[in-house]
């Protein structure tokens, strides 16, 4: 039986499955050899949904959130006389220029609207005026709007002009294909609660061998040196630097399992599509219009305007909708007023349909006042 008095519409922390949380039932050893190889399975298996060699790559899992798996790599890979090319068209690539404002890394930002995807014209024009950018920097799936970017775009860019290319896949990594070397992308950030659907408490990095070995004595955090925390694990078979989150390693073992039972990222990705488009076009007959176009819709997250002339106020939907079962998020726009419904997680049909008749329900109830 589900414990959970309410299922998340949220795009990570989201609902698990109760055998992902009985996996965490377990107290382990740091030092134990079944734990130590269940962190190497757990490397090999996020190499392979990558479609990496582990020759070419490898993976570092870092303890804390995703904001710490990403600050881990433009911290600990971008020198002093190196450059990066963030491209911002949403909150968490803004992020990506705070830490490097923070650390001090010489940056140029190239900025679009919150809705639209980077111009990879415009992204070239700025590699031809700048010699000096050594990395590009940009988010897969921007949550802030649901919007998807174009990574493939951007990364045949990178190859072209010989870019190291970071990738934030905080939240598609899982959910939506991404072959990491084809794209030539030598840097993919994600994380351990988002479309794997374990629990929060690490991120992990896919990182190319040949680069990342170039970045010892880089980072500028003892914490979050990559480099080093990739070292302690070729070493010593699968032990962390410092003391490692055993529950939610042992919560994200499971979840691989479970991903691999669903049909891998294929059928992962079909389920979360299937329930995007069809609360997308549910909200919208009710009245709430998507934010984001369907041409660069994310399968993730949909940001939606209230419908017009309405009375109600985001505390009072939210309640309404958490005593009927399910929480959602504010909006994270600046310049609307807007609030988000995630669909990844332990999210099927059948939630939407109930999701849709209590929205129904609500505005009904509030057009009556």
């Amino acid at each position: 039986m589900d414990k959970n008095t309410y299922k998340l519409l949220t795009p990570g922390p989201l609902t698990t499955t109760e055998t992902v949380k009985e996996a965490m039932q377990i107290d382990r050893c740091t030092w134990d050899e079944d734990y130590k190889n269940m962190t190497q399975e757990i490397r090999t298996g996020l190499l392979k949904l990558a479609h990496a060699d582990n020759c070419d790559y490898t993976t570092v899992l870092m303890q804390g959130s995703g904001t710490f798996g990403v600050e881990s790599v433009l911290s600990g890979v971008i020198s002093s006389t190196d450059k990066v090319l963030v491209l911002q068209n949403g909150a968490y690539s803004k992020r990506m220029v705070e830490m490097c404002d923070y650390h001090g890394i010489k940056y140029v930002v190239y900025e679009e609207d919150y809705a639209h995807v980077p111009n990879p014209a415009i992204v070239e024009d700025v590699l031809k005026s700048d010699g000096n950018i050594t990395h590009i920097s940009m988010v897969h799936s921007e949550t802030t709007s649901g919007l998807l970017n174009d990574i493939a775009a951007i990364g045949e860019l990178a190859k072209k002009y010989n870019k190291k290319f970071i990738v934030d896949a905080m939240s598609s990594f899982g959910g939506v294909d991404i072959n990491v070397p084809e794209l030539g992308i030598t840097y993919l950030v994600s994380s351990a609660n988002k479309c794997i659907q374990g629990v929060l408490g690490f991120s992990f990095i896919i990182a190319k061998v040949s680069d990342l070995k170039q970045t010892k004595g880089i980072a500028r955090s003892l914490s979050l040196d990559l480099y080093a925390q990739w070292e302690t694990m070729e070493k010593d078979g699968g032990k962390w630097r410092f003391t490692s989150p055993t529950h939610v390693v042992a919560a994200f073992s499971q979840a691989l399992k479970e991903l691999a039972a669903e049909g891998g990222i294929t059928a992962r990705n079909a389920r979360y599509t299937a329930t995007n488009r069809a609360l997308r076009k549910g909200m919208e007959e009710l009245g709430f219009k998507a934010y984001i176009d369907e041409a660069h819709q994310g399968p993730i997250i949909t940001t939606f305007f209230y419908p017009e002339n309405c009375k109600f106020t985001f505390a009072k939907m939210y309640a309404y909708l958490k005593d009927h079962g399910y929480v959602i998020y504010p909006g994270k726009l600046t310049d609307a007023e807007t609030f988000r419904l995630g669909n990844i997680g332990e999210i099927y049909m059948d939630d939407v349909e109930k999701i849709l008749g209590i929205f129904k329900d609500f505005v009904n109830a509030e057009n009556q006042k």
